[in-house]
């Protein structure tokens, strides 16, 4: 099995996992709907519907993302799939003979989905075995207030002393561009 085939089987697995979440899950008070206010507001008509907006629109903007990504490297793409989760399948077939470096760049969009699809799904834990790009330490936490990535090496700052925070797609990138030198490695 190739690298491509790992990446897309990764974040298909997580897209199923996010859109499964979806349907299991879901919202029974206000903190998954887009109007969160504490002001005073008339009694409901009708209920609000148990679905939790921010999950819908993660899939929502994931398979566009894909379908463009797809499109722009071969505009000769056949029609994408009805079912979301072989939507990275879809993509593999259809830029597996694309030069190496948009390969790549379609690894790096399936390793940064299929962790931002486990942190929306609550599985933050996925963040912890990457290093830090800047300091190199194991030190990075999903913040889960500020809803970002952090590190929390207390000398991994910048010039005003605030910590590092650190990208989806930085951690893709980091991963994937490893993972490429160590088979280079390998092969030599």
């Amino acid at each position: 099995m190739s690298q491509a085939d790992d990446s897309a089987d990764s974040a298909t697995q997580s897209l199923r996992y996010l859109d499964q979440y979806f349907h299991e899950h879901p919202v029974t008070g206000p903190d998954g709907h887009s109007y969160i206010s504490n002001q005073p507001r008339p009694t409901a008509t009708h209920p609000g519907l148990p679905v939790n907006v921010r999950v819908l629109e993660r899939i929502d903007r994931t398979v566009a993302e894909v379908v463009a990504f797809t499109r722009t490297v071969n505009p000769r793409a056949s029609q994408p799939p009805e079912n979301i989760a072989d939507v990275y399948r879809w993509c593999v077939e259809n830029t597996v003979h694309a030069p190496e470096a948009e390969q790549q760049r379609r690894e790096m969009l399936e390793y940064r989905h299929s962790l931002e699809h486990a942190v929306t799904a609550g599985e933050t834990d996925v963040i912890r075995p990457h290093r830090c790009p800047e300091c190199r330490t194991f030190g990075l936490m999903w913040d889960k207030h500020s809803r970002e990535i952090r590190c929390t090496n207390r000398e991994c700052v910048d010039s005003d002393g605030i910590g590092t925070v650190v990208s989806f797609a930085r951690i893709a990138h980091e991963h994937i561009a490893g993972k490429k030198n160590l088979r280079q490695v390998r092969a030599t």
